[in-house]
């Protein structure tokens, strides 16, 4: 199987740390509500560890570049991305059971569907198989 991977420039690259343990995410969804609380974090000028003591598999940079990429390749639209910043920001996701929320819920559940492959694909969400 072919991984793809953004470029980086040469000398720029993170190395691994082969001592460091890291846990993938379960979901698309716990990715981004991460980045998110990361970004905000980064935003205040707090440490992004504070967000959890879970050291993970990437920056919060690499979950936003997998969402412009799907952006660039119109497998999501703006409509997409407001959601998933006004809900981010909220900490949570839609809910479907409440009829105000429900246009946003599917437009919450096609982006976290797509979003998913991208990010299984860079190592940042764990295998269903492993589940």
């Amino acid at each position: 199987m072919l991984t793809v991977r953004a470029f980086v420039h040469p000398g720029l690259e993170r190395k691994p740390n082969p001592l460091r343990r890291v846990e993938p995410f379960r979901s698309a969804e716990q990715a981004w509500l991460w980045t998110m609380a990361a970004l905000a974090a980064r935003r205040d000028g707090t440490s992004r560890s504070s967000g959890g003591s879970i050291p993970r598999p990437c920056d919060p940079d690499d979950v936003i570049r997998c969402l412009d990429q799907l952006y660039q390749r119109r497998r999501i639209d703006l409509a997409h991305a407001r959601v998933l910043r006004n809900w981010g920001e909220r900490g949570t996701a839609p809910d479907m059971r409440y009829p105000a929320e429900r246009a946003e819920a599917r437009l919450w559940g096609e982006a976290m569907e797509r979003l998913e492959w991208p990010l299984r694909v860079r190592g940042i969400l764990i295998d269903a198989a492993k589940l």
